[in-house]
């Protein structure tokens, strides 16, 4: 893969559930680690959340391959954190044969 530049520093974040004591449960988010990226993004489109219209933000973040099972590699149900901003791992799959770089879809729902 040509031309990567790993000039973003994101952070890595995973769900974690507790229990709230009534059967239930709430999830909050806890930090993996850093990693380096490079974001590219896609095309927007519409979405809807709580019954209002958002635009949603397809991205690529493309960073160092890791090997599965890697406390660092991103699955799919993970987030990035860059500031107030979160994107949404979908799905995430090397990005060359030599396993280099993964690229990892994801989407960013603004507003």
């Amino acid at each position: 893969m040509r031309g990567v530049r790993l000039t973003r520093p994101l952070i890595l974040e995973v769900a974690v559930r507790a229990g709230d004591g009534a059967g239930g449960y709430a999830e909050a988010w806890q930090a993996r680690g850093t990693v380096w990226a490079e974001i590219r993004p896609g095309v927007g489109r519409e979405g809807a959340a709580m019954g209002a219209a958002v635009a949603v933000q397809p991205l690529r973040v493309i960073l160092r391959g890791l090997p599965v099972g890697h406390d660092l590699r991103p699955v799919a149900g993970m987030r990035f954190r860059d500031g107030a901003r979160i994107f949404r791992v979908l799905a995430v799959t090397e990005a060359d044969a030599g396993g280099r770089y993964l690229t990892c879809a994801c989407e960013e729902v603004l507003g």
